[in-house]
């Protein structure tokens, strides 16, 4: 009896002690959840009041600002918060953010404990259990008061879920506690549970991998490896789905401006914007995916003729080309897309993605922000701009341009007086590339600096040949004065060649002027110091040239050859303009060359309207340097025949030897 008393009582301690293991270990757990339930939803409340900058006008029924929805809609995708809510300073509710709508409200409610918060001016936090469908189980809510100037503006309150923490707490106590009462169930169980935290942590890490491998880090975009696979899968499915694809090839225009400018944190942000604009745009049976720095591909599945694409690319760049804000700062970007249809433009992968960056190289030849569909004559463009390419970089190492030289004359004693220097490109065949095919080439594969440097030396070092009273003239790119050295290029030159400053004439275009300006003027103005003449070319093409013309002391200006070209047209006043610019050019004290002039009647026009100088294929056409001989020996026969042009005659042999 003793014994069953003995046993009886050993089970009741047991009993008891299980009971005040369990019980102290619920209450430690329900005190360590509400605490971190708490802290918990106010961090996330203060969270939202230190990112979202317009709460003062929310609270105050105001729609949020577009940064603030961004945020509101990032916010959704984080899996423990599933609500929050902005009441006024009176404690009525303005604005609701939850798992299903995120908007102002449409009833404003009065609420105790954000009334409260507001009186105190302290955050009231705490833990509830769910009642409904529409509450998780367990979930902590905080109201944080929003103060300025020790006002307080706003509440703002953020919802928890909290189910999941507390299930694990009560796990992991619980298995605490079992341990206490079984030290064999301890030492199976501590070994068991630390297995179990590694599989889960492998199978995170293994699906981070595999995520990893089939998407971008930076936007969680498809990468190119799974667009690829996406696509060959869509394009087998074509013939029984009986409709087509179109491949959307996007590109941010001049995105390295927006790194120079904003830093990689605005690049990085504007990636990620435009990744978010890509999802909201794009339908649930599309692809999107970031293939490369700054380009992106939406995959349209599904459609029936080349309308649905040109609408659907229209839409994708009002979508994405809308302006964002960074660091109070506006970002607006713009796009260029190159569409490719399938089956039409290929049937593979790798074909429908080519026809698609083609029809991309065309929006950029095309002066980008714009969209172009593909069409089969890009190919042929392709393989004749790759040779273009090739040929001007091998004439960049080896040397390999010609320069031709162009007579002008002063037209009133057709006396001639220099020479244009005139860059050619010779083709593996001896004829010529056109400059107007081949200078765009070199501009954008960033050749043309370079190529504008030689021909300064070239055409110096022939000048320094001539009768010193002869100058040369030499067309300079917007490209050259970018470097900032232009002056430097020329001053070089100069020296190497021993060509006095006043021979050599620089010629610009408008388009030189339109950009930064004020510094393309200081540049400019260290020409003129140099003692070289600046030459203002093609004047009369442009929108502002006038407002050039007083802020710049040119030398000269130059009326554009499309003025000659509709001389004596019915229904033009060429000849108008042109005696106007003449006039203008004689009461700012420059001197004005009339290009194109290609007849007998023009040049006769020109010297009745006291032009200075004339150039154009009646006067002479561009020659190589080893024919300018003749025209100064021709020029000087006539002007000694005349005996009105006292050249040197030794210079002039010297030349002809």
């Amino acid at each position: 009896m003793p014994m069953y008393r003995t046993i009886g009582a050993v089970v009741v301690l047991l009993l008891m002690l299980i009971a005040g293991t369990f019980t102290a270990v619920k209450l430690s757990t329900d005190y360590l959840l509400d605490n971190d339930a708490t802290s918990t939803a106010r961090n996330w409340a203060r969270y939202v009041t230190e990112n979202v900058k317009d709460l003062e006008e929310i609270a105050a029924g105001e729609r949020p600002s577009a940064a603030s929805m961004v945020f509101f809609r990032l916010a959704q995708n984080v899996g423990e918060v599933f609500r929050y809510e902005i009441f006024n300073r009176y404690g009525y509710s303005q604005f609701v953010s939850d798992r299903g709508k995120i908007s102002p409200v449409d009833v404003s409610e009065y609420n105790t404990e954000a009334a409260r918060s507001i009186a105190t001016g302290q955050p009231i936090v705490n833990a509830k259990k769910g009642e409904g469908l529409e509450w998780p189980p367990f979930f902590a809510q905080a109201y944080v008061p929003v103060i300025v100037d020790q006002h307080s503006i706003a509440i703002v309150a953020a919802y928890v879920d909290q189910t999941a923490q507390r299930n694990q707490f009560y796990k992991t106590f619980l298995i605490t506690a079992a341990s206490l009462c079984a030290l064999t169930g301890a030492a199976f169980g501590i070994p068991a549970f630390a297995w179990y935290r590694r599989t889960k942590e492998k199978q995170q890490v293994d699906r981070r991998v595999r995520f990893l491998a089939h998407h971008d880090v930076l936007t969680g975009l498809s990468n190119r490896a799974r667009l690829v696979d996406k696509l060959g899968q869509a394009l087998t499915e074509l013939p029984a789905r009986g409709c087509g694809l179109a491949l959307h090839f996007i590109d941010l225009d001049r995105f390295k401006e927006v790194n120079d400018t904003f830093g990689h944190d605005g690049g990085d942000f504007l990636l990620k914007t435009i990744a978010e604009r890509l999802r909201a745009v794009t339908r649930p049976g599309d692809v999107i995916a970031r293939i490369g720095g700054d380009e992106f591909i939406a995959l349209q599945t599904a459609i029936k003729s080349k309308d649905e694409a040109d609408e659907f690319a229209h839409r994708l760049t009002s979508a994405l080309t809308m302006p964002m804000q960074f660091n109070g700062q506006a970002i607006v970007p713009t796009m260029s897309v190159g569409v490719a249809l399938a089956p039409a433009d290929g049937d593979t992968s790798e074909r429908l993605l080519k026809s698609a960056d083609l029809a991309l190289y065309r929006c950029k030849t095309d002066g980008r922000n714009c969209i172009r569909f593909f069409q089969p004559e890009m190919d042929a463009e392709l393989l004749a701009r790759i040779e273009i390419e090739k040929t001007i970089r091998k004439a960049v190492l080896h040397d390999g341009f010609e320069l031709h030289y162009q007579p002008t004359f002063e037209i009133a004693s057709r006396r001639l007086i220099g020479f244009e220097a005139l860059i050619r490109l010779p083709a593996e065949d001896g004829t010529l590339i056109p400059p107007a095919v081949f200078i765009p080439v070199a501009e954008d594969i960033r050749l043309i600096d370079q190529i504008g440097a030689w021909v300064l030396r070239e055409a110096c070092r022939t000048a320094a040949t001539w009768p010193p009273h002869l100058t040369v003239a030499v067309n300079l790119s917007p490209a050259q004065f970018k470097a900032g050295s232009v002056s430097a290029i020329v001053a070089d030159a100069l020296e190497q060649a021993g060509l006095a400053p006043h021979r050599l004439e620089l010629e610009i275009t408008e388009s030189l002027l339109l950009g930064e300006s004020e510094s393309i003027m200081a540049q400019l103005r260290t020409l003129k110091k140099m003692g070289v003449a600046v030459v203002m070319d093609d004047f009369g093409t442009g929108n502002s040239s006038l407002s050039y013309l007083w802020r710049f002391p040119f030398d000269k200006i130059k009326i554009d050859r499309s003025f000659m070209l509709a001389f004596g047209e019915s229904g033009h006043d060429a000849e108008t303009v042109v005696k106007t610019i003449i006039a203008l050019g004689r009461e700012l004290h420059m001197h004005v060359t009339v290009e194109g002039v290609e007849t007998s009647g023009q040049a006769t026009f020109l010297d009745q309207v006291n032009a200075d100088m004339v150039q154009g294929f009646y006067f002479g056409r561009p020659v190589p340097a080893c024919d300018v001989g003749a025209d100064i020996l021709a020029d000087f026969q006539r002007a000694t025949a005349k005996d009105t042009f006292p050249l040197e005659a030794e210079a002039i042999l010297r030349l002809i030897k």
